[in-house]
């Protein structure tokens, strides 16, 4: 199963009306508001996003925020109905926190490459870098959270739906 192909299944799944996305990918359908997180310069990537929002007259359905993730999430007031993490591994517990509250009962949190290529199998668990640490502790503590629901996809470099109780 493709990536892309299940993100906009997912998508499409949970009838999201309200999406946030920080990540480096898009989800290919909302119905009212899709926010787009960049924390990183990727102009192409959102040059490219915007033509296919052109192309399926989305546009002023899409805002885009070019900065700090930490520091946008908070000044969005929206309710989520669905919430993508993919790009900045070390703050996936830190983007969970600020999401978590503002998701909508019922919502979606997915959060990509929670995997990561095997190294966070025990017996990787020798060559640890920060990255590593950071999915590690964020698959441990949304596990434990009575807040949500989960299901890991193993899906290219894993996929962690998490479901709003």
């Amino acid at each position: 199963l493709y990536k892309g192909g299940a993100l906009s299944f997912l998508g499409e799944f949970s009838e999201a009306s309200q999406v946030l996305q920080e990540a480096s990918q898009i989800f290919q359908r909302a119905r009212d508001t899709f926010h787009i997180i960049s924390t990183k310069n990727t102009l192409s990537i959102l040059y490219s996003q915007n033509a296919f929002f052109d192309e399926a007259r989305l546009t002023d359905k899409v805002k885009y925020h070019i900065g700090n993730a930490l520091e946008i999430i908070p000044s969005i007031s929206e309710k989520w109905d669905l919430v993508f993490i993919d790009a900045d591994k070390d703050n996936y517990s830190n983007y969970f926190d600020l999401v978590i509250e503002n998701t909508n009962i019922g919502g979606y949190i997915i959060a990509d490459n929670v995997l990561w290529s095997g190294k966070v199998l025990e017996k990787n668990r020798d060559k640890l870098d920060k990255d590593t640490v950071a999915i590690i502790d964020f698959n441990q503590k949304v596990h434990q959270d009575s807040r949500v629901e989960n299901v890991l996809f193993p899906i290219r470099d894993g996929l962690m739906v998490l479901r709003k109780l």
